[in-house]
């Protein structure tokens, strides 16, 4: 119900068959698809766009416990990337890696600056509003995490300072 009041449909990403779940609420495709897991579910992803529509690929969460070489996994997303930006179906296909900023640090921090001032500036305009489900002390962090992984709060678990 809480992602109804927010203005959107809930889905259970671990419900059998999510993306033809997706298919059958929009047949024509989504806009965007923001995947944080990679894997073999990054098909499934790319799959749901509608012609003009992006995925923006995150995470490879779905690749941390392949065996053998821990960049054999990334370079194949990256390579699966390029492809599909190469097919002439309308559709775009980018990772986005917050840590790769150590490799052109003047870059990042002007690119990160700029990306963050304007996140900063629609939470300060109003348009940004992201529900906060609990304020945790620092020492508690461990309790804030476990929160956080439960499943069972809407909304971010920030911590704050301790009072002394």
């Amino acid at each position: 119900e809480a992602v109804r009041a927010l203005g959107a449909l809930p889905l259970d990403y671990r419900a059998p068959d999510l993306p033809g779940r997706v298919r059958a609420l929009a047949p024509g495709g989504v806009n965007a698809v923001f995947d944080h897991v990679g894997g073999a579910g990054l098909t499934d992803s790319f799959r749901l766009l509608a012609r003009g529509g992006t995925l923006v690929s995150y995470g490879t969460a779905a690749t941390r416990d392949v065996d053998g070489d821990a960049m054999l996994p990334v370079l194949l997303l990256f390579a699966r990337l390029l492809w599909w930006n190469a097919l002439p179906n309308g559709r775009g296909a980018h990772f986005f890696n917050l840590w790769s900023g150590h490799r052109r640090a003047t870059d990042f921090r002007r690119r990160f600056a700029r990306d963050l001032g304007e996140v900063l500036s629609l939470h300060a305009e109003g348009v940004l509003n992201p529900p906060v489900a609990a304020r945790v002390p620092l020492s508690e962090a461990a309790s804030a995490l476990a929160l956080a992984e439960s499943g069972t709060v809407v909304g971010k678990v920030l911590l704050v300072p301790d009072h002394p």
